[in-house]
């Protein structure tokens, strides 16, 4: 089979923790052609998605006492060609938000894949319709209160109400932007004004949850099924567990709750088209569906001995197959 990967520039990518190097190394072990692209490289032609696509061969790190070690020339291009994208079985979007204009006109772009042809992964209808703090709204029974909004004087008294909130960016990423909030800090007017740029653009508030001291857990899901998790500790005086802003992995189980988020997000990410997707959950209430790039896998791998990636690429081999009989 040939996959193609939307990604960020290789050479931007950390093999010792992007899980779409993860993914392209599986699906090269199991004797599948690796093939990337970017956003920026999509056109269409004829009624046709094309890209500009660069052949891959990868070496794959290797787990060393616990530790990813990778080599200082980890990937090679073989070939490049442009060509449509039905030519590829599957294509993996996973370019990193956040989701700006550009990367909403490639979705367009990928809707003029034939999915009888090729499967696209997440798919774009599913991207456009799951923004990756607003799309937990709808799973109100497992989420912890929550407002959207870019007036300051209802987030104050959300803020003043809960005692303390945290304030996220609607388009953010790996914890960027976001704020700890309380009644009372004088900074509040100033720190409610540059996040929502003066009232012109709304962010999510949610109450704090204290159980965030012990950790902000990742799950993967594959088709809305658990296949693993990894804990996310806060350090030092930093509230916020994201691994981008220092926050310290652990190993860790999926709670009986969080079967339950799962099993009760799984229908809806179904019928998006939300095949490979990260939850976040927090204390057992659900904060994030993360769509665009989730990443855990390798540190969820170095942790547990799996390797999620062939795990991902074998179920899409059963789905071609399934859709080919």
């Amino acid at each position: 089979m040939k996959f193609a990967f939307i990604i960020d520039p290789l050479s931007k990518l950390n093999p010792s923790h992007d899980t779409s190097v993860a993914l392209m190394e599986a699906a090269q072990a199991l004797g599948h052609d690796v093939w990337v692209t970017q956003a920026q490289k999509l056109t269409v032609v004829n009624n046709q998605a094309w890209a500009n696509l660069e052949k891959v061969q990868l070496i794959p790190a290797e787990l060393v006492e616990g530790r990813w070690v990778v080599s200082e020339r980890w990937y090679a291009i073989s070939d490049t060609a442009s060509f449509p994208l039905e030519d590829m079985d599957v294509v993996f979007m996973r370019t990193d938000p956040p989701v700006t204009i550009p990367y909403l006109y490639a979705t367009y772009i990928l809707d003029y894949i034939n999915p009888k042809k090729t499967q696209v992964i997440n798919t774009p209808t599913g991207l456009r319709r799951a923004n990756e703090k607003m799309y937990a709204l709808q799973f109100q029974e497992v989420i912890p209160e929550t407002i959207v909004s870019q007036d300051k004087l209802t987030i104050q008294k959300f803020v003043e109400k809960q005692g303390s909130a945290v304030l996220k960016p609607l388009g953010g990423k790996a914890g960027e932007g976001i704020l700890f909030l309380e009644a009372g800090d004088r900074n509040f007017n100033s720190l409610v004004e540059v996040s929502t740029k003066w009232g012109y653009e709304p962010v999510m508030v949610q109450t704090y949850l204290p159980a965030a001291k012990a950790g902000d857990k990742r799950i993967i899901l594959l088709n809305g099924d658990p296949m693993g998790a990894v804990n996310r500790i806060p350090t030092g005086s930093e509230f916020r567990g994201n691994m981008a802003v220092g926050g310290r992995v652990a190993a860790t189980e999926i709670t009986a709750q969080e079967q339950k988020i799962c099993a009760l997000l799984k229908p809806q990410l179904q019928q998006d088209g939300l095949y490979f997707v990260g939850i976040d959950v927090i204390g057992g209430y659900l904060t994030e569906v993360n769509v665009t790039s989730p990443t855990g896998i390798r540190e969820i791998d170095q942790l547990n001995g799996t390797c999620l990636g062939k795990d991902v690429i074998a179920w899409v081999e059963q789905t071609k197959l399934a859709d080919e009989l």
